[in-house]
């Protein structure tokens, strides 16, 4: 995907920067690139389970607060 900035009349090229950087943030290619740019290891089960463990807990209690908003 192209990402470009005209300048528009009398505009300077800080703000032209500013304005092309972000239109290019908004894409995210910046953090597609950057993930590809290395190699992760793939988790653990053992951390997996973990993770998923304490997501489960998370979601329970904003569960709890959003029917019971005074806890």
């Amino acid at each position: 995907m192209a990402v470009y900035a005209i300048k528009h009349g009398d505009e300077s090229g800080d703000r032209l920067q500013q304005r092309f950087k972000k239109q290019f943030q908004k894409t995210g290619l910046a953090r597609l690139l950057r993930d590809r740019s290395t190699r992760k290891k793939p988790l653990t089960r053992r951390l997996q389970r973990i993770r998923a463990l304490k997501r489960e807990q998370f979601r329970l209690e904003n569960r709890k607060k959003q029917f019971y908003s005074n806890m």
